[in-house]
């Protein structure tokens, strides 16, 4: 790699040709403000908060998006510099609705970091303010135009890395607005409600839609019977919302702060995680024995499942017929968990912790209900959580470690790792293995599966048959795959995939992390490796060991697959129009 040599500050820094003044910067320990820039997605220059006199050069420039040469001195302090940045950011201040104290965001707001760490305490300029209508009827997702700052973070991801682009620019000028085409909700449009515009916009102009209210009440209803189940990913991201580092370990305060909420029983989603390899295992066997449609695609993410729906109908019938796994958690807790304690379904009321927005809108579908109530009640993210905790007053990191309730409490480390992209696959493989072979897997971590590459491709021989697998994150990258199983290019018996780039531990509803912080650390990483931490640390880590599992077969289900299996653990699908 080559590399080059200049000069920022008065600071000779090394760094590799092709850098940006901003990175060159960064490598030289020196922050310079940003807005619109996020690594590797939004790289524009557009809010010009970025500013930085260049030797020779004539005019300010654009530190993100301007290439380095050796020799290059860069001042990025100068009185020309700060009073440029400060100009920037009063224009964009000018017609903001800074309504800050009530918004979600603050106190996590990159503009308003901006604004105290430039030393912005009055506004020179008044621009025109719009009372523009918000946009809340999807049930995952709102939008505030009036909160807008227009620097297309979101625009970007939900085109590049998403390869969907349902928002964009619209109009000129002044008059500019980021939203859907021709005035429409992004409920009315083919959004995936995956969240990841959510996740990238540095201000509340995003936001998912706020539940927590529906918990209060049911909480205080002394006539329900309360039942919250937590995602693996929660658990490695909510002690990022109290300050703790990007992927602490945070299991047991979680369930204890839950407890504390006043939730009846505190059930773990890796239970039912287990369940759904215990079913989809079977069904793959089945499929690869009987001639069934191939490849078999994984449902767990109801992001994909949407984008499937709308983008790829001709793959309907390959996807597995399970219900994603706090669905099944769901179904359970109202059939088989009701009846064992003899109670009426419908007052049992199931909450799940999510990472996920688009589970929002997959708990609304009306085929998931197998009692003939909804399978979950409501759905909040790991940030409605954490809300949840703070309004309640808790020192969340003085909480004690505790347990989830027995029984549907009880869970291996297979079920962690569906958290992470990948993981899926991997604890699929570690039970369908020992079913086909009757041999045990002595080495259970599947590394060929493991990882941030957009697809991942693995061979498994499962004694006399081998089984060609492929992982995919991000519909973007899912979209690639798919295009190559349609040309026939590419053959697979099993295929992952997950809506969110890096599977649900950078879902829509995780904790927000700045861009600043996107630089040095990447969550997809961070997160997943604290996921693969609790799966070592586990006792059991093969789904088809979990003796609660077993028991729920032995006692109700019958076996996977049986009818009574199908009739609660199972659903469909429905084609959607792109427009």
């Amino acid at each position: 790699m080559e590399m080059i040599k200049v000069t920022i500050d008065g600071v000779e820094v090394e760094v590799p040709a092709g850098s940006t003044a901003l990175e060159a910067a960064r490598a030289a320990n020196i922050d310079i403000p940003t807005l619109c820039y996020l690594k590797d997605i939004n790289e524009i220059g557009a809010c010009r908060m970025c500013l930085v006199e260049v030797e020779g050069s004539r005019s300010l420039q654009a530190s993100c998006v301007f290439p380095v040469q050796d020799g290059m001195v860069i001042r990025t302090n100068t009185p020309k510099v700060r009073e440029a940045r400060k100009l920037s950011l009063e224009l964009i201040l000018s017609n903001h609705d800074r309504k800050c104290l009530t918004c979600v965001r603050s106190q996590n707001c990159e503009l308003q970091d901006l604004a105290k760490n430039l030393g912005i305490d009055e506004i020179r300029f008044e621009g025109e303010r719009y009372d523009r209508p918000v946009d809340s009827i999807s049930p995952s997702i709102v939008r505030d135009p009036n909160k807008c700052v227009l620097c297309r973070r979101c625009v970007a991801v939900c085109r590049n890395v998403q390869g969907i682009g349902v928002i964009g620019a619209t109009e000129r000028g002044f008059d500019t607005m980021i939203e859907p085409v021709f005035d429409m909700s992004i409920n009315d449009v083919p959004c995936i409600n995956c969240g990841q515009c959510i996740a990238a916009c540095p201000v509340g102009a995003l936001r998912e839609k706020d539940d927590t209210e529906k918990v209060w009440d049911a909480l205080n209803n002394p006539d329900l019977h309360v039942v919250v189940q937590t995602a693996p990913a929660v658990r490695v991201a909510l002690g990022e919302e109290f300050g703790m580092e990007m992927g602490t370990r945070v299991t047991g305060k979680m369930v204890a702060a839950l407890r504390r909420l006043g939730f009846d029983r505190v059930f773990d989603t890796d239970f039912a995680a287990d369940l759904t390899i215990m079913e989809e295992g079977t069904e793959l066997i089945g499929r690869i024995k009987n001639g069934g449609k191939l490849p078999m695609i994984t449902s767990c993410s109801p992001g994909w499942i949407k984008y499937c729906e709308h983008y790829y109908p001709e793959f309907l019938d390959n996807l597995s017929s399970c219900k994603s796994p706090h669905e099944m958690m769901g179904a359970v807790v109202k059939t088989y968990y009701a009846e064992k304690n003899n109670w009426d379904p419908s007052k049992i009321f199931v909450v799940s912790i999510m990472p996920c927005t688009a589970k929002k809108f997959e708990a609304q579908r009306p085929e998931l209900s197998a009692s003939g109530y909804p399978d979950v009640d409501v759905v909040l993210t790991t940030r409605e959580l954490a809300r949840m905790i703070k309004e309640a007053g808790m020192d969340f990191t003085k909480l004690p470690d505790e347990e989830f309730d027995p029984a549907l409490g009880e869970s291996t480390g297979a079920g962690v790792i569906f958290g992470a992209t990948g993981g899926v696959m991997e604890a699929a493989l570690r039970t369908v293995y020992e079913v086909v072979t009757g041999e045990p897997m002595e080495n259970v971590e599947v590394h060929a599966v493991r990882g941030i590459e957009g697809v991942k491709e693995a061979e498994i021989q499962l004694g006399d048959m081998t089984v060609r697998a492929a992982v995919a994150h991000g519909t973007a990258n899912a979209k690639t795959l798919l295009e190559k199983v349609k040309s026939g290019e590419k053959e697979y018996h099993f295929i992952e995939i997950m809506g969110c780039p890096g599977g649900c531990v950078t879902g829509g509803g995780q904790p927000i992390v700045k861009a600043k912080t996107y630089m040095e650390k990447d969550p997809k990483v961070e997160r997943a490796k604290a996921i693969y931490e609790e799966d070592r640390d586990l006792p059991i880590r093969k789904s088809h060991e979990n003796p609660m599992v077993k028991k729920l077969y032995e006692e109700y289900l019958g076996e996977p697959n049986s009818k009574k299996a199908h009739d609660i653990l199972h659903t469909h699908y429905t084609k959607r129009s792109v427009y």
